[in-house]
């Protein structure tokens, strides 16, 4: 394999502020289970960049980040509305369902983003016992096909779901990259757009497992430290998740990190997409690219840099950069998909 793939940004490093940090952290002894001075800094800075009612929660992983943030505010009869496409559907292995006991209703969408209407929509002919009751609307930000929800998008979706009863969950794994392609602030589009909860990634953007749940409506926030416990993502030695989101919020690296990876992902694009038999599927918003490409030469451009496929039938590929893709890589992976692309052409 070459010395970087197209295949996921979470096959990327740490970035190297991000390791000074956690390093910064390894010295002597502090109170754990979040009672250090790292978490408590983290806190400041999470309410600086969300609002002062912002409540943080730092967890292990994205998948937990998500179950526990349903979890939290629904309950058992409940059913959470949701793209078909969402992580929460396709990439937990049933764990929100499992972990919160709710019905996952999926909408098919054409840009991985729900409408308002579609929310109507799910919630008609819901009104007795023998349904699920509709209790949340999950989004996430930036979708999984790589487009990202306007702020004016997300507040039609949360006044939508408030009018209705519902409560909006974000899963912002890759809100950077949405935030840094709208030009905005992580407030602009979870606080000021009517977000409840938030799920609030850096994994994907140069931290080594910083994931966490950001309580956004105050109200909510009564049992997540309990349920956090019990779902098992409170992490003992905590500081070392909050030194990461230190080094992550301070300066703006989350920003420079994200702006980077959606700039090579616009790269690659425009490279290749004039290439015979390439089209690109949506458009380049974040930090993928999803490019149809002809079926036969999928196995031999991933022996040159390997890349997942997205949708194995229609033959769409999915392109994925990260902080640390080159612009050489770019380059390199462009002039190959080009090169395999024409010789295909020739031969058929």
């Amino acid at each position: 394999m070459a010395e970087i793939s197209f295949g996921s940004d979470n096959h990327s490093g740490i970035h190297p502020k991000i390791l000074e940090m956690m390093a910064a952290a390894n010295t002597g002894h502090v109170t754990a289970y979040g009672n250090d001075p790292y978490t408590e800094k983290a806190k400041k800075l999470i309410r600086k960049h969300f609002g002062g009612q912002a409540a943080f929660y730092p967890v292990v992983n994205g998948t937990g980040a998500n179950v526990l943030s349903l979890k939290a505010i629904t309950a058992s009869h409940n059913s959470i509305i949701c793209p078909g496409s969402a992580h929460i559907n396709t990439d937990e292995c049933g764990a929100p369902e499992q972990h919160t006991g709710c019905k996952l209703e999926t909408v098919e969408t054409t840009d991985g983003k729900l409408r308002p209407e579609q929310i109507e929509q799910a919630l008609s002919g819901r009104h007795d016992e023998h349904h699920n009751r509709p209790r949340v609307v999950s989004i996430t930000q930036a979708t999984e096909v790589g487009t990202c929800y306007r702020a004016e998008e997300i507040r039609e979706l949360a006044d939508t779901a408030h009018k209705n009863g519902l409560l909006l969950h974000m899963d912002g794994a890759r809100i950077a990259n949405a935030a840094a392609f709208l030009k905005v602030s992580f407030r602009e589009i979870t606080t000021d757009a009517g977000v409840d909860i938030l799920s609030f990634g850096g994994t994907k953007n140069g931290m080594m497992m910083g994931e966490s749940i950001i309580i956004l409506n105050p109200g909510l926030d009564k049992e997540m430290k309990f349920i956090r416990k019990q779902g098992m993502q409170l992490a003992s030695k905590m500081r070392f998740l909050s030194a990461q989101f230190l080094a992550y919020l301070t300066d703006d690296l989350w920003l420079e990190n994200a702006r980077h990876a959606n700039k090579m992902a616009r790269l690659l694009a425009e490279k290749v997409q004039n290439a015979p038999g390439i089209r690109i599927e949506w458009p380049v918003e974040s930090n993928g690219v999803f490019a149809r490409i002809p079926k036969p030469l999928i196995p031999k451009l991933q022996e040159v840099f390997f890349f997942y496929i997205w949708n194995e039938e229609k033959g769409i590929a999915r392109w994925m950069c990260s902080f640390d893709t080159k612009e050489s890589h770019v380059l390199a992976f462009a002039k190959a998909i080009r090169s395999a692309c024409e010789t295909y052409q020739k031969e058929n």
